[in-house]
């Protein structure tokens, strides 16, 4: 069963369109995980579809090594940013994690992307993202099949 996990703050809005579009997209069997750096953000990604959700520093660090895909907004892997929400341990977690992470090129922390998404929308770079992220499913599903 393949787990993917996204990663929000600042009250879970990006998570949510996240798991909104893939969620309906998503094989039989795999599992969104919602992990938010605080409650009301876990609790938004859970209404919008995840399967399970936690919240805080220790809850993201513990998850982010028992899944197969990390999504969310690029912030996650900056120390800091989300405002201070996402705590230097966080941003280390996610960042050294081996799985693969798929990263929207959204940030609150001065840093800014340049060439990357510079043109298109936000909806439009969800849907990039979901792809992606399908991709990945579809790839570990062969690999399973064909073990």
């Amino acid at each position: 069963m393949m787990k993917i996990a996204v990663i929000d703050g600042q009250g879970g809005g990006l998570g949510c369109s996240i798991i909104e579009k893939l969620k309906p997209r998503l094989p039989q069997g795999a599992q969104i995980i919602a992990l938010g750096t605080n409650a009301i953000a876990t609790a938004k990604m859970m209404k919008a579809g995840a399967d399970s959700g936690v919240s805080g520093e220790n809850a993201i660090v513990w998850n982010v090594y028992r899944v197969d895909v990390i999504t969310g907004p690029l912030g996650i892997i900056i120390a800091n940013s989300m405002l201070g929400e996402l705590t230097p341990k966080m941003a280390e977690a996610i960042s050294s994690a081996t799985v693969p992470k798929f990263l929207l090129p959204v940030t609150t922390c001065n840093v800014e992307v340049i060439g990357r998404g510079d043109k298109e929308s936000l909806p439009n770079l969800i849907e990039q993202l979901v792809e992606k992220i399908l991709q990945k499913v579809e790839e570990n599903l062969s690999e399973n099949h064909s073990s």
